[in-house]
Formats: structure tokens, C-alpha cells, sequence
């Protein structure tokens, strides 16, 4: 391969192009049916999903931040509520809180995974407090045990935020049945990913399962009986066969990306970078899928080794630059920096590296590769 090829963050395109016929069919098969919002296309993903997660609804939705919206929603979380969750995560959990006026109430994180610190969780628990949402982020499941026990004592509901996530698991239960709700995003650069703006929540309560299929449509039923106050967030039927017919790849896709992530490990070994470039630990009994490769950059290099990737055509990307509770539009939470030490650290030092399952191991040799001219660079130019 020459080196002066690129290697890119995320190709999307790769998937296209190996299934392109069935994905052609797909399309064809709705546009003749006529049948463009809803419909069958739309319940057979929400049954294959649910399936998949080994939860018992899924309820298709317009993305992945809407799915959070409508798992809160129907929790009955509203103004003057609180939810508890990371600070550390995109913005899209955070947004759905302040969207149903409620407050949000930040922890930090685990400064190996990422992922919420479940011992920080309960203290921070009032009576205004209505749910605990718990990101499972990167591809990797958050510590639940202790978060269940919490949950429990608190009777307090847990909202998995999974976007990330989709088919990891923690002691061999899948997200979307390791809380109350749920929540997917099929944002096309995720694990499961569309060809636009698409979700899905799962549950396995009945009740809550019809409140979101109401709620995403208005909140009618049966039709133009407005019971409820929803919006429109109904997944539509092209973006639904479409993930139809990726899902049944979806393992084969986990498992390359497994291997993937096994391979920079060896590699970043190989290349005497393990004190630089500290990498992503699998916690036991956990399925990690890796929806990103994350390592944290040691000794404050991180943009510095961000601008030589990018001058050398290697995709990266910092999630995430600024913790949420130091973002400009939450300024009136009076958060303050210093005030969750391991999310602000974390801000300043992780990097991804280029991660999807086409992904070759030349590509992965060259990023490596980069990352270790780049440390030698740094060399010459200290001594």
C-alpha cells in the first residue's frame, strides 16, 4: 500500500460498496410500496432490534438524541427534576435533560473507561432527582453492579445511553436490557449505521413501550386523539430497511472491529509506544465493540500529535474537547474547572484513532507507524 495514501477515521462507504445490491433492493422495495413513514419496514427492525438487544419492545425513532428525549419523557422527567449522569460524553445526553427543563447533575468518571463512576452517583442524589442515565461510552459497558444497587435503594430508573454501544455487554446481558430504557443512535458512523439520522429505544415493559410509540408520534392514539404531548419523531421507512439489511452483519462487523482493536494494542507494543500512547482496557466479563479506538497521548502531546496525524492524512478525532459541564451554554449550572478532575483530564489527553471493521492491518501499521515518527521527532528536537 503506499504510504501516501490516507487512512480515514471512519469509512463508511466501505459497507456501501459490499452490500450495495441488497442495499439498492432495499430501497427500491419502499419507494414501490409507497409506504414511506412507519409501516412494516419500520416494525420489523423494531422487532430484529429488540431481538438482537434480547429486550422485549423496540421503538424506532428519528435519532439517537430523540431516543433520549422520548426515554425521559415517558420517565415523566419534566421542570425542576434532576437527572444524574456523566460530564464526560456528547452533548446529546445532556441536551435531552435541559430540553424537558429538568436540571442536569453531573459525576465523574472512571479515568480508566471513561464511563460514569457508579460510587460518585449516589451522594449526588436528591428528591428532586427522577432518573440516572449511564453512557456507555466508546463501545464499552459502565460498572452497573453497583449502579443497580443504587438504582434499587433510590428506586430511581436507569437510562442507558448506548449509542455508542450496541451489542456490548456486561456478565452477558446486552445493552438496552441493563436499565429501565434503552437508547440507540444509527448515526451513519456507528456500529449499526444508517445513511442519515436514525434511532431506536428498547424496553422490556410493556406500559413504557407503548407511551414511547405514542410520544413519537404526537402523542396520538388512536389517530388525532391527542392524549399526550409529543412531537414527531418517527423513524422513517427507508432509513429502517435499509439498517435491515446491515443488521445481520452486525456480529461479523463487532468481531473485526474486536480484532482491530487487538491489533493496535500489538501493534503500539511493537512500537515501544505503550508509555506514550496508553490504550483502552477491556474491564472482565465485559464485551467491548469499540465503536472507537481511544487512547490517551501522554505528556500534554496530544494536539500537537493531532496536527502531525492530520499533515500526514490520518484520520483522528478528540472526543470530547470540553467536558459538559464547562460548556458555554451550561455556564448557568455554575460548574467551575477543577470541579470532576478525571473527566477534565481525560478532556485534555484522549485521542481516537482510525477505527471501523474494513479497517486493514497496513492501515493500522501506518498509523502506528505515524504516531511513532512523531515521538521520535520530538526526540531529536529535546535533545
Amino acid at each position: 500500500m503506499s504510504t501516501n495514501l490516507g487512512v480515514p477515521l471512519c469509512d463508511i462507504q466501505a459497507q456501501y460498496r459490499a452490500l450495495e445490491t441488497e442495499l439498492q433492493d432495499a430501497v427500491s422495495r419502499v419507494l414501490k410500496s409507497g409506504q414511506v413513514i412507519m409501516g412494516p419496514e419500520v416494525a420489523g427492525l423494531e422487532e430484529e432490534t429488540a431481538r438482537y438487544c434480547g429486550a422485549g419492545y423496540g421503538i424506532g425513532c428519528s435519532s439517537g438524541s430523540d431516543a433520549l428525549l422520548l426515554a425521559l419523557t415517558a420517565l415523566g422527567v419534566g421542570p425542576d427534576d434532576e437527572v444524574i449522569l456523566p460530564t464526560f460524553t456528547f452533548f446529546a445526553t445532556v441536551g435531552a435533560v435541559c430540553r424537558l427543563g429538568a436540571r442536569p447533575v453531573f459525576a465523574d468518571i472512571d479515568p480508566a473507561t471513561f464511563n460514569i463512576d457508579p460510587h460518585q452517583v449516589e451522594n449526588k442524589i436528591t428528591e428532586r432527582t427522577r432518573a440516572i442515565i449511564v453512557v456507555h461510552l466508546f463501545g464499552q459497558c459502565a460498572e452497573m453492579d453497583p449502579l443497580w444497587d443504587v438504582a434499587v435503594r433510590h428506586n430511581l430508573p436507569i437510562v442507558e445511553d448506548a449509542a455508542q454501544a450496541i451489542g456490548a455487554e456486561y456478565h452477558g446481558k446486552r445493552t438496552g436490557t441493563l436499565g429501565a430504557i434503552g437508547c440507540f443512535s444509527f448515526y451513519p458512523s456507528k456500529n449499526l449505521g444508517g445513511f442519515g439520522d436514525a434511532g431506536m429505544v428498547v424496553t422490556s415493559d410493556p406500559a413504557w413501550a407503548a407511551l414511547l410509540s405514542c410520544l413519537r408520534s404526537h402523542g396520538m392514539e388512536p389517530r388525532y386523539h391527542h392524549k399526550l404531548m409529543g412531537w414527531n419523531a418517527r423513524l422513517d421507512a427507508l432509513q429502517a430497511a435499509l439498517l435491515r439489511v446491515k443488521l445481520p452483519h452486525l456480529e461479523r462487523w463487532t468481531e473485526e472491529r474486536q480484532a482491530a482493536a487487538r491489533r493496535y494494542d500489538t501493534l503500539i507494543e511493537e512500537q515501544h509506544l505503550t508509555q506514550f500512547l496508553e490504550r483502552p482496557p477491556v474491564r472482565p466479563k465485559r464485551r467491548h465493540v469499540f465503536n472507537q479506538y481511544v487512547v490517551r497521548v501522554a505528556r500534554g502531546q496530544r494536539d500537537d500529535l493531532v496536527r502531525h496525524l492530520k499533515a500526514d492524512k490520518i484520520g483522528c478525532e478528540i472526543y470530547y474537547p470540553i467536558p459538559l459541564h464547562l460548556q458555554e451554554c451550561l455556564a448557568h449550572l455554575n460548574y467551575r474547572a477543577g470541579d470532576f478532575p478525571a473527566a477534565e483530564e481525560a478532556a485534555r489527553s484522549v485521542l481516537a484513532l482510525p477505527m471501523f471493521p474494513e479497517i486493514t492491518v497496513q492501515q493500522q501499521r501506518r498509523v502506528v507507524e505515524s504516531c511513532a515518527a512523531f515521538v521520535r521527532k520530538q526526540a531529536r528536537m529535546a535533545a
